[in-house]
């Protein structure tokens, strides 16, 4: 046995791409081991990765394949041997399995007797393996972009290549790829060390090897290391903190190799720009970590994170030249801020025209006059349902959405849309509802992203995103496999969020949502598919649900997204409750789904049920206590589900356990007496109606 080290190095590759990369180079090179019999399920293994190479370690690799034997069946008896003299099929099934013909057996299987042999594959070399299945596995690796870089070459990779390092043991493998053959080479920080050489004598001392060429090849090393820096540089100045951005740490974790931390500042007055405006600078275009006082306000310092360390002299020298760029962007954006004031909103309406949102769905003057006439829609079906909008200010705020398309401080920070229109509808005096509404029109953009704050800003953000939905679908352009070009997923998921999420509950369903964004029938129901479907998402992806539980819940009913989280939420607690396979909850979701495969099946023969239950024909104990029980619960479950109190609910429906069980001991459902049958199987159907309201659970996944 010995452990494996791969490495290999390119050019330096966008930060957004690297961890995905790595995790799957790990899992691509252990499975082509266990796949290749050469290490155990379960193998310990690491990955690392930086800008300039990803990496992976294996242990406990083996130094050759185990020889495999395998059993071979060929033609028949009759068919090998004719007057007792092999056959030309028996000799070509002996030269298939490596043996000679006096060597092959005879077996009886249900089809007579057959030839048959034990052919045994000898193991190969770890090294000759590991030297095929690498290049195919590296070639397999998914990269949003790839490229060419060598001409008349085939192999396509994220960035060029420039070293490969395969270490079995203290050997070599020669793995080639992209030009390059493997050795036991790798290099250290590209200006800390001069791009100096480090050999490697063992995959063992990699790790320990780069540190001394000034690269942290672990992530969370260099993540932890990035936090600590923050926190101690920030530290120097009394009552600052650095703003937490987990998706900033990410980034920098790997843009560098060898991260530290320096704190600049910059004059207070560029305060008087809006918060947004600068942490937008500084975050988006800059990768600075924005700096707050005591209080949480914006303080006017900012943190960089170098890849590189230097003295006091250099750190100078970097911190003015950090600073002569922020300043220079803080101008750009105050000139833009003050330029823009000079045409307001309600006039840029009209440059909308000329700006295009699709060719086939026209100018975004367009599409603001649609999700106007969709947000009404919505705002009378709110209104309708007893929460309060301000019908007047979401007009406002949907005829002005995309009015800061046109603001020359939108074209230069593009990441501004919508929070530009809302801070100038502000400065510009409209309502808060107006500003606030236009300020949050794409909330949430992500999972992990917050809602609209009002009433008004959640349906301006579900219109919006329903007409870009139903038009797409309109066109045919709904998302297809890896496939959305036009983010409709990340739009349905918004909506979704927003009617699980908003502060306010929203008397919206998902059918009101598809309704009102085509008046096209057929489109209507390819969107409306479409939200379940996302809804499943949201379920298991941002609620945590399990898939049988969301199965279970959606099978009922998909339209109310906040009663399918809260049914979800119950169900999930219930189960929890319920102790692992001999609680009630989870015995009875096994009895129902007998049930239903009991009365699918009948349905597949032809049997029919009766049209309501007998209690005439109710000639066994157990089944009339089922019936007596299932009725008095059912008008309890009926209230609590009224009430929304699906957990009290459910564990009311768990009592009905002892006559479940007892009722299938007792009794042969299909029975003989075609009245008796029919009856109980009507009963059957009575008992999972009423008792699968709020899930089906029959799709409850059962231990056994």
């Amino acid at each position: 046995m010995a452990d494996f080290l791969f490495e290999i190095g390119l050019e330096e590759v966008p930060a957004r791409m690297i961890a995905g990369a790595q995790a799957e180079l790990e899992q691509r090179v252990v499975k082509m081991l266990e796949r290749e019999r050469l290490v155990r399920s379960g193998v310990r293994s690491r990955s690392f990765a930086t800008p300039r190479r990803l990496a992976v370690w294996v242990d406990g690799v083996a130094e050759r394949q185990e020889d495999l034997a395998e059993e071979l069946v060929g033609p028949s008896v009759k068919v090998a041997y004719k007057d007792g003299v092999a056959t030309p099929a028996a000799v070509a099934f002996a030269k298939k399995a490596g043996v000679a013909v006096e060597e092959l057996k005879t077996v009886t299987n249900a089809k007579g007797e057959y030839l048959a042999a034990t052919s045994v594959k000898a193991g190969r070399a770890a090294a000759e393996v590991i030297a095929a299945e690498m290049p195919k596995e590296l070639a397999g690796i998914y990269w949003a972009k790839n490229m060419y870089w060598r001409p008349g070459k085939p192999e396509r990779f994220v960035r060029p290549v420039r070293w490969l390092v395969a270490l079995l043991g203290g050997e070599v493998v020669p793995v080639e790829f992209g030009g390059y053959v493997a050795d036991r080479v790798t290099y250290g920080h590209r200006v800390l060390f001069g791009d100096g050489v480090i050999t490697l004598k063992v995959p063992g001392e990699y790790e320990d090897a780069l540190l001394g060429g000034f690269v942290i090849a672990d992530v969370e090393v260099r993540r932890e290391r990035i936090r600590k820096a923050l926190d101690r540089v920030t530290r120097s100045v009394p009552g600052l903190r650095w703003r937490e951005d987990h998706g900033l740490v990410d980034k920098l974790t790997h843009l560098t190799e060898w991260p530290s931390v320096l704190l600049g500042g910059f004059e207070r007055e560029y305060l008087a720009l809006p918060e947004e405006v600068l942490v937008t600078v500084m975050r988006d275009h800059q990768s600075y970590f924005a700096v707050e006082d005591k209080d949480g306000g914006l303080a006017p310092h900012f943190l960089a994170v170098l890849n590189t360390e230097a003295d006091e002299a250099g750190v100078a020298v970097i911190r003015h030249g950090n600073e002569r760029v922020l300043r220079a962007r803080f101008n750009d954006a105050r000139f833009f801020w003050e330029f823009d004031q000079r045409v307001p909103l309600v006039e840029r309406v009209k440059l909308l025209e000329n700006v295009t949102f699709q060719k086939d769905l026209g100018s975004y003057a367009k599409k603001s006059e649609r999700v106007r006439g969709v947000a009404a829609k919505l705002a009378g079906l709110v209104a309708a349902g007893g929460v309060a909008v301000d019908a007047e200010a979401l007009d406002h705020a949907a005829r002005l959405a995309k009015a800061d398309l046109t603001a020359e401080l939108v074209k230069e920070f593009t990441e501004l849309q919508g929070v530009v229109g809302g801070l100038y509808a502000r400065a510009q005096g409209f309502p808060a509802a107006v500003g606030d509404a236009i300020y949050d029109q794409y909330k949430p953009e992500s999972m992990e992203d917050a809602v609209p704050r009002t009433v008004e800003g959640a349906l301006l953000a579900i219109a919006d995103k329903a007409d870009t939905i139903a038009g797409m679908f309109g066109l045919g352009l709904e998302p297809t496999g890896s496939k959305d070009p036009f983010a409709l997923r990340r739009a349905a998921n918004g909506i979704v969020k927003t009617l699980a999420e908003t502060h306010a509950a929203l008397p919206l369903t998902l059918d009101d949502v598809a309704a009102v964004g085509s008046s096209e029938a057929a489109v209507s129901a390819k969107v409306r598919a479409f939200f379940a479907e996302r809804l499943e998402f949201y379920l298991r992806e941002a609620r945590a649900q399990a898939y049988d539980v969301v199965k279970a819940v959606l099978a009922v009913g998909s339209n109310d997204v906040r009663d399918a989280v809260v049914r979800a939420e119950a169900v999930t607690a219930v189960r929890g409750a319920s102790s692992g396979a001999t609680g009630d909850f989870v015995a009875v979701s096994a009895a129902f789904k007998r049930m239903k495969n009991i009365l699918a099946q009948a349905k597949e023969k032809g049997v029919a049920s009766a049209t309501g239950v007998d209690a005439a024909l109710l000639t066994e104990p157990t089944e009339r206590a089922l019936a007596e029980r299932s009725a008095e619960l059912a008008v309890r479950v009926t209230t609590l589900r009224g009430e929304k109190n699906y957990v009290a609910a459910l564990e009311q429906i768990a009592t009905l356990r002892p006559q479940v069980d007892a009722f299938f001991e007792a009794v042969m459902v299909m029975a003989p007496d075609e009245a008796v049958r029919a009856n109980r199987l009507a009963l059957l159907e009575k008992v999972l109606g009423d008792f699968s309201g709020i899930a089906d659970f029959s799709e409850i996944v059962v231990a056994g």
